[in-house]
Protein backbone atom coordinates (compact mmCIF):
# COMPACT_ATOMS: atom_id res chain seq x y z
CA UNK A 1 0.00 0.00 0.00
CA UNK A 2 3.06 2.25 0.23
CA UNK A 3 2.75 2.99 -3.47
CA UNK A 4 -0.55 4.76 -2.73
CA UNK A 5 0.87 6.83 0.12
CA UNK A 6 0.94 10.62 0.17
CA UNK A 7 4.67 10.82 -0.60
CA UNK A 8 4.28 8.62 -3.67
CA UNK A 9 1.29 10.63 -4.90
CA UNK A 10 3.19 13.86 -4.34
CA UNK A 11 6.11 12.60 -6.40
CA UNK A 12 3.74 11.56 -9.19
CA UNK A 13 1.78 14.81 -9.02
CA UNK A 14 -1.36 12.90 -8.05
CA UNK A 15 -1.90 14.20 -4.51
CA UNK A 16 -5.04 16.06 -5.56
CA UNK A 17 -4.58 18.86 -3.01
CA UNK A 18 -7.20 21.54 -3.59
CA UNK A 19 -4.91 24.53 -3.16
CA UNK A 20 -6.37 26.90 -5.75
CA UNK A 21 -9.93 25.99 -4.79
CA UNK A 22 -9.29 27.09 -1.19
CA UNK A 23 -7.78 30.42 -2.14
CA UNK A 24 -10.17 32.33 0.12
CA UNK A 25 -8.71 30.48 3.10
CA UNK A 26 -5.10 31.19 2.06
CA UNK A 27 -5.87 34.83 1.30
CA UNK A 28 -7.60 35.22 4.64
CA UNK A 29 -4.72 33.71 6.60
CA UNK A 30 -2.20 35.76 4.62
CA UNK A 31 -4.19 38.94 5.20
CA UNK A 32 -4.28 38.33 8.96
CA UNK A 33 -0.53 37.66 9.07
CA UNK A 34 0.20 40.80 7.04
CA UNK A 35 -2.01 42.83 9.40
CA UNK A 36 -0.13 41.44 12.42
CA UNK A 37 3.19 42.26 10.77
CA UNK A 38 2.14 45.84 9.98
CA UNK A 39 0.88 46.35 13.55
CA UNK A 40 4.19 45.04 14.84
CA UNK A 41 6.03 47.52 12.61
CA UNK A 42 4.11 50.38 14.19
CA UNK A 43 3.98 49.20 17.80
CA UNK A 44 7.23 47.31 18.34
CA UNK A 45 9.37 48.52 15.50
CA UNK A 46 12.70 46.82 14.75
CA UNK A 47 15.71 46.05 16.87
CA UNK A 48 18.21 48.06 14.87
CA UNK A 49 21.88 47.21 14.99
CA UNK A 50 24.61 49.68 15.69
CA UNK A 51 25.00 50.40 11.97
CA UNK A 52 21.43 51.76 11.80
CA UNK A 53 20.81 53.13 15.30
CA UNK A 54 24.33 54.47 15.81
CA UNK A 55 26.55 53.57 18.76
CA UNK A 56 29.93 52.35 19.90
CA UNK A 57 31.58 48.97 19.83
CA UNK A 58 34.45 47.64 21.94
CA UNK A 59 36.48 44.57 21.03
CA UNK A 60 38.44 42.77 23.75
CA UNK A 61 40.57 39.62 23.39
CA UNK A 62 38.78 36.34 24.11
CA UNK A 63 41.64 35.45 26.47
CA UNK A 64 40.10 37.65 29.21
CA UNK A 65 37.57 34.91 30.00
CA UNK A 66 34.08 34.08 28.88
CA UNK A 67 31.73 36.32 26.97
CA UNK A 68 29.70 36.89 30.13
CA UNK A 69 32.85 37.99 31.98
CA UNK A 70 33.67 40.52 29.27
CA UNK A 71 30.10 41.88 29.25
CA UNK A 72 30.10 42.25 33.02
CA UNK A 73 33.40 44.20 33.03
CA UNK A 74 32.28 46.51 30.21
CA UNK A 75 29.00 47.26 32.01
CA UNK A 76 31.02 48.02 35.13
CA UNK A 77 33.21 50.45 33.18
CA UNK A 78 30.16 52.15 31.67
CA UNK A 79 28.64 52.60 35.12
CA UNK A 80 31.93 53.93 36.53
CA UNK A 81 32.01 56.65 33.89
CA UNK A 82 28.35 57.58 34.50
CA UNK A 83 27.37 57.04 30.88
CA UNK A 84 23.86 55.87 31.77
CA UNK A 85 23.94 53.07 29.17
CA UNK A 86 24.65 49.34 29.17
CA UNK A 87 25.91 46.78 26.66
CA UNK A 88 23.24 46.23 24.02
CA UNK A 89 24.59 43.20 22.14
CA UNK A 90 27.56 40.88 22.42
CA UNK A 91 29.05 38.37 20.03
CA UNK A 92 32.23 36.39 19.48
CA UNK A 93 34.14 37.23 16.32
CA UNK A 94 37.27 35.86 14.70
CA UNK A 95 40.17 37.71 13.17
CA UNK A 96 43.83 37.47 12.15
CA UNK A 97 44.93 38.08 15.71
CA UNK A 98 42.65 35.44 17.20
CA UNK A 99 39.13 35.38 18.60
CA UNK A 100 37.70 38.39 20.35
CA UNK A 101 34.48 39.61 21.92
CA UNK A 102 32.59 42.50 20.36
CA UNK A 103 30.35 44.45 22.73
CA UNK A 104 28.09 47.16 21.38
CA UNK A 105 26.60 50.05 23.30
CA UNK A 106 24.35 53.01 22.48
CA UNK A 107 25.88 56.27 21.29
CA UNK A 108 28.69 57.68 23.46
CA UNK A 109 30.61 60.90 23.11
CA UNK A 110 34.26 60.78 22.10
CA UNK A 111 35.43 61.59 25.65
CA UNK A 112 33.15 58.95 27.17
CA UNK A 113 34.33 56.31 24.71
CA UNK A 114 38.00 57.04 25.54
CA UNK A 115 37.36 56.93 29.29
CA UNK A 116 35.34 53.71 29.07
CA UNK A 117 38.08 52.06 26.99
CA UNK A 118 40.71 52.94 29.60
CA UNK A 119 38.48 51.68 32.42
CA UNK A 120 37.86 48.38 30.62
CA UNK A 121 41.59 47.84 30.18
CA UNK A 122 42.17 48.55 33.85
CA UNK A 123 39.41 46.21 35.02
CA UNK A 124 40.54 43.37 32.74
CA UNK A 125 44.21 43.87 33.47
CA UNK A 126 45.25 44.26 29.83
CA UNK A 127 46.90 46.96 27.77
CA UNK A 128 44.70 49.67 26.31
CA UNK A 129 46.14 48.92 22.86
CA UNK A 130 44.60 45.44 23.02
CA UNK A 131 41.13 46.99 23.02
CA UNK A 132 39.73 48.43 19.79
CA UNK A 133 36.76 50.75 19.69
CA UNK A 134 34.64 52.10 16.87
CA UNK A 135 31.92 54.68 16.60
CA UNK A 136 29.21 54.37 13.97
CA UNK A 137 26.84 57.14 13.00
CA UNK A 138 23.22 56.37 12.22
CA UNK A 139 23.63 58.34 8.98
CA UNK A 140 25.59 55.42 7.54
CA UNK A 141 22.67 53.10 8.24
CA UNK A 142 20.29 55.53 6.54
CA UNK A 143 22.44 55.45 3.41
CA UNK A 144 22.44 51.65 3.42
CA UNK A 145 18.64 51.62 3.77
CA UNK A 146 18.17 54.05 0.89
CA UNK A 147 20.42 51.99 -1.38
CA UNK A 148 18.60 48.80 -0.39
CA UNK A 149 15.19 50.32 -1.16
CA UNK A 150 16.48 51.58 -4.51
CA UNK A 151 17.84 48.12 -5.32
CA UNK A 152 14.50 46.56 -4.35
CA UNK A 153 12.55 48.90 -6.66
CA UNK A 154 14.90 48.21 -9.58
CA UNK A 155 14.69 44.46 -8.94
CA UNK A 156 10.88 44.46 -8.90
CA UNK A 157 10.74 46.55 -12.09
CA UNK A 158 13.07 44.14 -13.90
CA UNK A 159 11.08 41.17 -12.62
CA UNK A 160 7.85 42.70 -13.93
CA UNK A 161 9.35 43.25 -17.37
CA UNK A 162 10.79 39.72 -17.52
CA UNK A 163 7.59 38.00 -16.42
CA UNK A 164 5.45 40.04 -18.82
CA UNK A 165 7.72 39.06 -21.71
CA UNK A 166 8.07 35.45 -20.55
CA UNK A 167 4.47 34.84 -19.46
CA UNK A 168 1.85 37.62 -19.23
CA UNK A 169 1.01 40.63 -17.09
CA UNK A 170 -1.31 38.69 -14.76
CA UNK A 171 1.49 36.28 -13.87
CA UNK A 172 3.80 39.25 -13.32
CA UNK A 173 1.33 40.85 -10.91
CA UNK A 174 0.80 37.58 -9.01
CA UNK A 175 4.55 36.93 -8.75
CA UNK A 176 5.37 40.44 -7.50
CA UNK A 177 2.50 40.25 -4.99
CA UNK A 178 3.99 36.99 -3.72
CA UNK A 179 7.45 38.61 -3.42
CA UNK A 180 6.10 41.59 -1.48
CA UNK A 181 4.11 39.27 0.79
CA UNK A 182 7.28 37.30 1.43
CA UNK A 183 9.17 40.47 2.42
CA UNK A 184 6.41 41.73 4.71
CA UNK A 185 6.01 38.40 6.52
CA UNK A 186 9.77 37.92 6.95
CA UNK A 187 10.14 41.48 8.25
CA UNK A 188 7.17 40.87 10.56
CA UNK A 189 8.89 37.85 12.08
CA UNK A 190 11.99 39.99 12.69
CA UNK A 191 9.89 42.67 14.35
CA UNK A 192 7.86 40.27 16.53
CA UNK A 193 10.78 38.15 17.72
CA UNK A 194 13.15 41.10 18.08
CA UNK A 195 15.92 39.87 15.79
CA UNK A 196 18.58 42.52 15.28
CA UNK A 197 18.62 44.21 11.87
CA UNK A 198 22.13 44.67 10.45
CA UNK A 199 23.56 45.27 6.97
CA UNK A 200 23.84 41.48 6.63
CA UNK A 201 20.08 41.30 7.21
CA UNK A 202 19.46 43.72 4.35
CA UNK A 203 21.70 41.67 2.07
CA UNK A 204 19.78 38.55 3.09
CA UNK A 205 16.46 40.22 2.29
CA UNK A 206 17.61 41.00 -1.24
CA UNK A 207 18.97 37.47 -1.62
CA UNK A 208 15.71 35.70 -0.74
CA UNK A 209 13.94 37.66 -3.48
CA UNK A 210 15.84 35.70 -6.11
CA UNK A 211 15.00 32.40 -4.46
CA UNK A 212 11.31 33.31 -4.12
CA UNK A 213 11.19 34.39 -7.77
CA UNK A 214 12.74 31.10 -8.90
CA UNK A 215 10.13 29.11 -7.00
CA UNK A 216 7.27 31.13 -8.50
CA UNK A 217 8.62 30.82 -12.05
CA UNK A 218 8.86 27.03 -11.70
CA UNK A 219 5.19 26.80 -10.74
CA UNK A 220 4.05 29.33 -13.36
CA UNK A 221 5.91 27.49 -16.09
CA UNK A 222 3.88 24.37 -15.29
CA UNK A 223 0.69 26.41 -15.14
CA UNK A 224 1.38 27.81 -18.59
CA UNK A 225 2.01 24.30 -19.92
CA UNK A 226 -1.27 22.96 -18.49
CA UNK A 227 -3.39 25.90 -19.62
CA UNK A 228 -2.06 26.27 -23.15
CA UNK A 229 -5.07 25.95 -25.47
CA UNK A 230 -7.41 25.29 -22.55
CA UNK A 231 -10.35 27.04 -24.22
CA UNK A 232 -10.32 24.46 -27.03
CA UNK A 233 -11.91 21.82 -24.80
CA UNK A 234 -14.52 21.73 -22.05
CA UNK A 235 -12.81 19.34 -19.64
CA UNK A 236 -11.20 21.71 -17.10
CA UNK A 237 -11.65 25.21 -15.80
CA UNK A 238 -8.59 27.44 -15.61
CA UNK A 239 -8.47 27.11 -11.83
CA UNK A 240 -8.49 23.32 -12.02
CA UNK A 241 -5.66 23.30 -14.57
CA UNK A 242 -3.65 25.69 -12.39
CA UNK A 243 -4.33 23.54 -9.33
CA UNK A 244 -3.10 20.48 -11.21
CA UNK A 245 0.09 22.37 -12.07
CA UNK A 246 0.65 23.17 -8.39
CA UNK A 247 0.24 19.51 -7.46
CA UNK A 248 2.61 18.44 -10.24
CA UNK A 249 5.33 20.91 -9.19
CA UNK A 250 4.75 20.75 -5.43
CA UNK A 251 7.31 18.05 -4.73
CA UNK A 252 9.88 19.78 -6.90
CA UNK A 253 9.38 23.03 -5.02
CA UNK A 254 9.54 21.20 -1.70
CA UNK A 255 12.77 19.42 -2.64
CA UNK A 256 14.33 22.67 -3.84
CA UNK A 257 13.39 24.43 -0.61
CA UNK A 258 14.69 21.64 1.61
CA UNK A 259 17.98 21.41 -0.29
CA UNK A 260 18.38 25.20 -0.04
CA UNK A 261 17.48 25.30 3.66
CA UNK A 262 19.93 22.57 4.70
CA UNK A 263 23.16 24.54 4.09
CA UNK A 264 21.55 27.74 5.40
CA UNK A 265 20.45 25.85 8.51
CA UNK A 266 23.99 24.55 8.93
CA UNK A 267 25.29 28.11 8.59
CA UNK A 268 22.83 29.33 11.20
CA UNK A 269 22.67 26.53 13.78
CA UNK A 270 26.18 25.13 13.52
CA UNK A 271 28.21 28.17 12.47
CA UNK A 272 26.44 30.73 14.65
CA UNK A 273 25.01 28.46 17.33
CA UNK A 274 27.64 25.83 18.08
CA UNK A 275 30.82 27.51 16.80
CA UNK A 276 29.83 30.94 18.02
CA UNK A 277 30.46 32.76 14.73
CA UNK A 278 28.12 35.65 15.48
CA UNK A 279 28.75 37.36 12.17
CA UNK A 280 27.02 34.44 10.41
CA UNK A 281 23.87 34.70 12.50
CA UNK A 282 22.43 37.81 10.87
CA UNK A 283 22.82 36.52 7.32
CA UNK A 284 21.84 32.91 8.10
CA UNK A 285 18.74 33.90 10.06
CA UNK A 286 17.13 36.04 7.37
CA UNK A 287 17.94 33.48 4.68
CA UNK A 288 16.42 30.62 6.69
CA UNK A 289 13.23 32.51 7.56
CA UNK A 290 12.86 34.10 4.13
CA UNK A 291 13.35 30.87 2.16
CA UNK A 292 10.81 29.01 4.29
CA UNK A 293 8.26 31.80 3.84
CA UNK A 294 9.04 32.01 0.09
CA UNK A 295 8.08 28.35 -0.39
CA UNK A 296 4.71 28.91 1.26
CA UNK A 297 3.90 32.14 -0.57
CA UNK A 298 4.83 30.72 -3.98
CA UNK A 299 2.36 27.84 -3.47
CA UNK A 300 -0.42 29.38 -1.39
CA UNK A 301 -0.42 32.97 -2.69
CA UNK A 302 1.05 33.25 -6.19
CA UNK A 303 -0.92 30.58 -8.07
CA UNK A 304 -4.31 31.14 -6.35
CA UNK A 305 -3.95 34.87 -7.03
CA UNK A 306 -3.13 34.13 -10.67
CA UNK A 307 -6.27 31.98 -10.99
CA UNK A 308 -8.33 34.78 -9.45
CA UNK A 309 -6.97 37.34 -11.92
CA UNK A 310 -7.50 35.02 -14.89
CA UNK A 311 -11.12 34.47 -13.91
CA UNK A 312 -11.76 38.15 -14.70
CA UNK A 313 -10.68 37.55 -18.29
CA UNK A 314 -13.91 37.39 -20.42
CA UNK A 315 -12.47 34.57 -22.52
CA UNK A 316 -11.68 32.48 -19.43
CA UNK A 317 -15.05 33.34 -17.90
CA UNK A 318 -16.87 32.03 -20.98
CA UNK A 319 -14.72 28.90 -20.98
CA UNK A 320 -15.41 28.20 -17.30
CA UNK A 321 -19.16 28.60 -17.90
CA UNK A 322 -19.02 26.10 -20.75
CA UNK A 323 -17.20 23.58 -18.58
CA UNK A 324 -19.67 23.95 -15.73
CA UNK A 325 -22.65 23.80 -18.10
CA UNK A 326 -21.36 20.58 -19.64
CA UNK A 327 -20.87 19.04 -16.19
CA UNK A 328 -24.40 20.02 -15.23
CA UNK A 329 -25.74 18.33 -18.37
CA UNK A 330 -23.74 15.19 -17.58
CA UNK A 331 -25.04 15.16 -14.02
CA UNK A 332 -28.63 15.42 -15.25
CA UNK A 333 -28.07 12.65 -17.78
CA UNK A 334 -28.71 14.91 -20.74
CA UNK A 335 -25.31 14.08 -22.19
CA UNK A 336 -23.56 10.74 -22.07
CA UNK A 337 -19.78 10.98 -22.11
CA UNK A 338 -17.88 8.87 -24.60
CA UNK A 339 -16.84 5.53 -23.12
CA UNK A 340 -19.13 5.92 -20.10
CA UNK A 341 -20.48 2.73 -18.45
CA UNK A 342 -24.04 1.64 -18.81
CA UNK A 343 -26.60 3.65 -16.83
CA UNK A 344 -27.93 2.17 -13.60
CA UNK A 345 -31.46 1.58 -12.43
CA UNK A 346 -32.98 2.96 -9.25
CA UNK A 347 -31.91 -0.15 -7.31
CA UNK A 348 -28.28 0.37 -8.33
CA UNK A 349 -28.10 -2.51 -10.82
CA UNK A 350 -26.98 -2.00 -14.38
CA UNK A 351 -29.83 -1.36 -16.76
CA UNK A 352 -30.32 -3.60 -19.74
CA UNK A 353 -29.36 -1.85 -22.94
CA UNK A 354 -32.26 -0.92 -25.17
CA UNK A 355 -31.95 -2.96 -28.39
CA UNK A 356 -33.89 -0.38 -30.39
CA UNK A 357 -31.63 2.39 -29.11
CA UNK A 358 -28.59 0.31 -29.90
CA UNK A 359 -29.88 -0.35 -33.40
CA UNK A 360 -30.54 3.31 -33.91
CA UNK A 361 -27.12 4.16 -32.52
CA UNK A 362 -25.55 1.65 -34.88
CA UNK A 363 -27.52 3.00 -37.81
CA UNK A 364 -26.71 6.62 -37.02
CA UNK A 365 -24.32 8.01 -39.59
CA UNK A 366 -20.97 9.35 -38.57
CA UNK A 367 -20.28 13.02 -38.96
CA UNK A 368 -19.34 13.67 -42.59
CA UNK A 369 -20.36 10.20 -43.81
CA UNK A 370 -22.65 9.61 -46.78
CA UNK A 371 -26.23 8.73 -45.86
CA UNK A 372 -26.83 4.99 -45.88
CA UNK A 373 -29.57 4.44 -48.44
CA UNK A 374 -30.38 2.24 -51.45
CA UNK A 375 -27.62 2.40 -53.98
CA UNK A 376 -28.71 3.85 -57.28
CA UNK A 377 -28.70 1.66 -60.33
CA UNK A 378 -27.67 2.37 -63.83
CA UNK A 379 -24.60 2.83 -65.84
CA UNK A 380 -23.35 5.79 -63.72
CA UNK A 381 -25.05 5.13 -60.49
CA UNK A 382 -23.58 1.81 -59.49
CA UNK A 383 -23.72 -1.84 -60.25
CA UNK A 384 -26.20 -3.17 -62.85
CA UNK A 385 -29.43 -4.38 -61.37
CA UNK A 386 -29.55 -7.77 -63.05
CA UNK A 387 -28.79 -7.35 -66.70
CA UNK A 388 -25.61 -6.61 -68.46
CA UNK A 389 -22.75 -8.67 -69.62
CA UNK A 390 -21.49 -9.74 -66.15
CA UNK A 391 -21.55 -13.46 -65.41
CA UNK A 392 -24.67 -14.35 -63.56
CA UNK A 393 -26.45 -11.25 -64.75
CA UNK A 394 -28.39 -13.26 -67.45
CA UNK A 395 -29.00 -16.85 -68.36
CA UNK A 396 -26.43 -18.52 -70.46
CA UNK A 397 -27.45 -19.65 -73.81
Amino acid sequence: MAANGLASRLYNGEAGLNIVGKRKLWFGVTGVLILIAILSFGLRGFSLGIEFAGGNSFQVPASVGTLDDAEREVNSALAAENTGVEVATTQKVGGPGGDSYELRTPQLSADQATAVKAQIAQDLGINVDEISSNQVSEAWGSQVTERAVLGLVIFIALVMVYLILRFEWRMAVAAVASLITNLILTAGIYSLVGFEVTPSTIIGFLTILGFALYDVVVVFDKVQENTRGITANNNQTYGEAANLAVNQSLMRSLNTSVVALLPVGGLLFIGAGLLGAGTLKDLGLVLFVGMAVAFLTSILVATPLLALLKNYDPRIQAHNKRVLARRGALARGEVTPKGAPSPTQSDGTAAEPDPDAAALAGAAPKVGARPAGKRPTGARGGRPGGGGNRPGGAKRR
